[in-house]
């Protein structure tokens, strides 16, 4: 039943390649550009870029399969009409979002929106030179505003070479019925904007605000700072239906031997004064301050890089970015919850009121959250999962440079779950988190990544037959 299951979550036939007439704007990488340079540039936390990536992508899918989709919508159950443009439906969907989302750029969003529509119009001839200009554009005005950025803000955006999308057979059926290019993407643009506009009206309520904040504390395995974002922990979910069941078990005993073990690893692997460059450049490759696209941002970016390099359909790569952001969003609802209840002290305070009152993290910091659990690794399990499910495959590889890389080096992986394990591992490094919080997360934000799986965007045959 699990595999079923997720077989039917994943991709739902082999690529196929475009016609002719049938241009290729890539308008999920291109706009999941712009969302991703919309989370750098406002310095957003984890759980606000993570919530915003939801809303672009199931936006997108819904427009997208809206039009003669043959799965499960994720929350805007109206149907498309039948002869819109996906591509324009999916433009406008993004646009929808990103415009309320973020409107100091909201000049941006119009021009690349507007580039789009037009080279949908005039067809194949003029859709790679239109996409050239409006990527062009988005490029200069993106490095013009993180002139006073952090330096991990730098723009990656994912890369889109050699990719072929196969829009939806309602979406290519418009010309042929007498529609014209001209009202498949007219309509197409209008039926997008609709579903972003009710995607963002359907989450306006969600619980995301305002924000709260739990006091400081004190005492013995207590965090001691206050800190902010609290109100995620009462978030409504995107996909799960309750995250509660996700929250784990307490951290172990003060006391314990599983305690101990892991206060002795991270007082030795994260000490700033230990000289291990190999510790400190995985450490800083998966950092991801402020200014970055956050490690949400990340596993969004690998997708699509993925998605680009194995030629996904549009239908496909909508419902990948669906499954995926809604996966991270719900992972940041456990994450928060999970350190709201436990509370639990940072190794930086464990060591320095117990052994070492000198001890310095290789981070540089004590960190701005309760320790248990580690939001890198819930959101890697999470991700891993969604990605491993939907492809039927772990043993994917794929090359990826983090925006806080040292020297914007990339890395090799031989799978997704081995980049997870490398980012929850590079908490310790930094002298963050003990490994049991890093565990946990992994283990945490795996179990949501298989409820989503299992639950969300399903194949309407898939679907019906598992409900008999």
């Amino acid at each position: 039943m699990i595999l079923s299951a997720l077989l039917g979550a994943g991709l739902a036939s082999p690529a196929a390649q475009a016609t002719a007439s049938e241009p290729d704007l890539h308008v999920v990488s291109g706009w999941n550009a712009l969302a991703l340079d919309a989370a750098r540039l406002t310095r957003a936390s984890d759980a606000d870029a993570a919530r915003l990536y939801a809303l672009v992508n199931v936006a997108i899918y819904d427009a997208v399969n809206g039009i003669g989709g043959t799965h499960a919508p994720a929350l805007i159950t109206e149907r498309g009409p039948r002869h819109a443009d996906p591509q324009a439906a999916a433009a406008a969907a993004a646009h929808a979002v990103l415009v309320r989302a973020d409107a100091v750029r909201v000049p941006l969003y119009d021009t690349r929106l507007a580039a789009d529509l037009a080279a949908l119009r005039r067809g194949p001839a003029s859709a790679t030179r239109e996409r050239d200009t409006a990527g062009t554009a988005q490029r200069l005005g993106a490095s013009d505003e993180r002139l006073g950025a952090s330096d991990a803000g730098r723009s990656h955006e994912a890369s889109d070479a050699g990719r072929n999308h196969e829009t939806s057979n309602a979406g290519r059926s418009h010309e042929a019925s007498g529609a014209g290019w001209g009202h498949g993407v007219d309509s197409g643009a209008a039926w997008g904007a609709r579903v972003g506009a009710a995607v963002v009206d359907a989450r306006a309520d969600d619980g995301s605000t305002p924000g709260e904040q739990q006091p400081a504390g004190s005492g013995p395995g207590v965090f001691r700072a206050a800190w902010s974002g609290v109100q995620y922990r009462n978030v409504r979910p995107f996909a799960i239906t309750d995250p509660a069941r996700y929250v784990p078990a307490p951290q172990p005993a003060l006391d314990s031997a599983v305690y101990a073990t892991a206060y002795a690893e991270v007082a030795e692997l994260g000490d700033a004064t230990v000289d291990r460059p190999d510790l400190l450049a995985t450490y800083q490759f998966w950092s991801l301050p402020a200014g970055s696209s956050q490690p949400p941002g990340e596993w969004l970016r690998i997708a699509l890089t993925v998605a680009g390099e194995r030629h996904l359909r549009l239908a496909d790569e909508a419902r990948l970015g669906a499954l995926l952001t809604m996966a991270l969003a719900d992972t940041t609802v456990v994450t928060v919850a999970t350190k709201f209840t436990y509370r639990h002290w940072r190794p930086t305070t464990a060591i320095r009121e117990t052994t070492d009152p000198a001890w310095t993290a290789r981070a540089g910091s004590v960190g701005s959250s309760p320790e248990y659990v580690s939001g890198h690794s819930s959101y890697s399990g999470a991700a891993a999962t969604v990605l491993a499910g939907f492809f039927h495959s772990d043993r994917i590889a794929f090359t990826h440079a983090t925006d806080s890389a040292p020297g914007g080096v990339a890395r090799s992986y031989p799978g997704f779950w081995a980049a997870a394990t490398e980012a929850g591992r590079s908490r310790v490094y930094g002298g963050l988190h003990f490994d049991f919080s890093n565990r946990a997360g992994l283990s945490a934000g795996s179990a949501v990544g298989r409820e989503v799986l299992t639950r969300s965007a399903r194949s309407v045959s898939t679907t019906s037959a598992t409900s008999r």
